[in-house]
């Protein structure tokens, strides 16, 4: 998977901060920050043992550090599945994994699908990549 460029990556920050600020995205904005932090997610993460699904906009295929990657066929065993909404909040640290999946905001089923290892350091990339962008 290509590295998002981090125009698309700032721009997909900034879109997360509006969803969390309740403002009304259009449908393009909103399918543009999900496929860059999904894509970033992959490029961070490469492995196919958990799919995140953010329908209808994107779903990809990550690892999980430790871990190999045996699937090779169809849905991997371990599934993620979100809105739009949710994983903007998640990928921005603006929704922590615990309370997402208490709140039932995420669908994950598998041995596997606690990916919050993998947010944390999806946070911190897109933290840095605003900052770089601010000039902070």
């Amino acid at each position: 998977m290509r590295r998002p460029d981090p125009a698309a990556l700032a721009a997909a920050t900034r879109t997360a901060r509006a969803v969390a600020g309740g403002a009304a995205v259009p449908r393009p904005e909103l399918a543009g920050a999900v496929r860059a932090t999904l894509a970033h997610l992959a490029v961070l993460h490469p492995g196919k043992l958990v799919e995140v699904r953010v329908p209808p906009f994107a779903a990809v295929q990550v690892g999980v550090p430790g871990q190999s990657s045996a699937h090779t066929r169809g849905t991997p065993p371990n599934v993620v599945e979100t809105d739009a909404a949710t994983w903007l909040g998640l990928s921005s640290g603006r929704l922590s994994w615990a309370d997402a999946v208490a709140g039932h905001h995420v669908q994950a089923s598998g041995s596997h699908a606690d990916i919050s290892t993998q947010l944390a350091a999806l946070v911190a990339a897109l933290d840095a990549v605003s900052d770089a962008t601010t000039g902070r």
